[in-house]
């Protein structure tokens, strides 16, 4: 089954107003329902004129369609939510607050909320990683030339996270992606990840950092690419699929975020990695989204 391809002037014909939008809301919510939930009488609703609710037939009894989403108490229109969601749903590089702001015709504050709530929808339900899995950390924020400047610890073992922060990631190949932001990457914390997002039964790969010597102790297959002898395939010993992401999630920060605060930091991992894990799906990615309002 092809991918449906989704441009504005069909966005324009589908989501033609706020109506249909909530429509669309309350069609999904609702279309299995088969009586009122105060009478129990057939389900049987219609539309409250100027407002977003529902009201039944027989009873009177009110549903909100935008409740419990990210919609709720919003006094934005639902055709610049369900825009500002298509915009994310064909972006490669992510959408600022401030593109939106220009888009929607909103105020920055608004664009920045309307962004941070479209993230929330961008998160995978993710089985463990099986078969031939990488795994790599890396570090976004502050400057490039402070990166590998202090002393070593055994928190960070000269990985500098003063002006930095940490993500760990783990990629199945041809598979899916799994990446968190992290205080550090310290035994403490990376075995951990291991253990709840990568079968036991995994060939683990992952270049010469000192933390990841455990990893056979803890079961695992392991094998090791030098990076710093300049070593970077050897045979199926590789980390390019996950430097690829993370090579992608920094163009994109830089480029279109230019900077986040390690606040919401993993609201944008989420988002790109949501976009890896469905690099493939034949749903397009406004379908999928849409689907994970309710």
């Amino acid at each position: 089954m092809p991918v449906v391809k989704y441009t504005k002037k069909q966005f324009d014909l589908i989501f033609s107003s706020d109506d249909t939008c909530l429509n669309y809301l309350f069609k999904t919510q609702y279309q299995k329902t088969e009586e009122c939930p105060n009478c129990k009488r057939d389900f049987r609703f219609y539309k409250i004129t100027n407002k977003r609710h529902y009201s039944c037939q027989w009873c009177g009894y009110c549903l909100s369609p935008t409740a419990n989403t990210i919609f709720h108490k919003s006094c934005t229109s639902l055709k610049d939510w369900f825009y500002a969601i298509y915009l994310f749903s064909v972006s490669k590089n992510g959408v600022s607050g401030k593109e939106l702001q220009r888009q929607l015709g909103v105020t920055y504050k608004c664009a920045w909320r309307i962004a941070h709530h479209v993230r929330k929808l961008m998160t995978s339900d993710n089985n463990l990683l099986k078969g031939i899995v990488e795994i790599d950390e890396t570090y976004v924020g502050g400057k490039e030339s402070n990166k590998h400047k202090d002393k070593k610890t055994p928190d960070n073992q000269g990985r500098s996270l003063k002006t930095k922060s940490a993500i760990i990631g783990a990629v199945e190949r041809e598979g899916n992606i799994v990446a968190k932001v992290v205080v550090n990457t310290s035994s403490s914390i990376i075995k951990p990840f291991i253990r709840g997002n990568i079968c036991i039964t995994a060939q683990i790969k992952t270049d010469e950092y000192a933390v990841y010597n455990s990893v056979t102790r803890m079961g695992y297959s392991h094998a090791t690419i030098d990076h710093g002898r300049g070593e970077y395939v050897n045979g199926d010993i590789h980390t390019n699929n996950l430097e690829g992401f993370w090579s992608q999630l920094k163009r994109s920060i830089n480029g279109t975020y230019h900077f986040v605060s390690p606040r919401y930091l993993q609201t944008y991992v989420d988002e790109f990695a949501f976009r890896y894990n469905h690099r493939s799906s034949e749903i397009h990615l406004f379908d999928l989204l849409l689907a994970n309002i309710v």
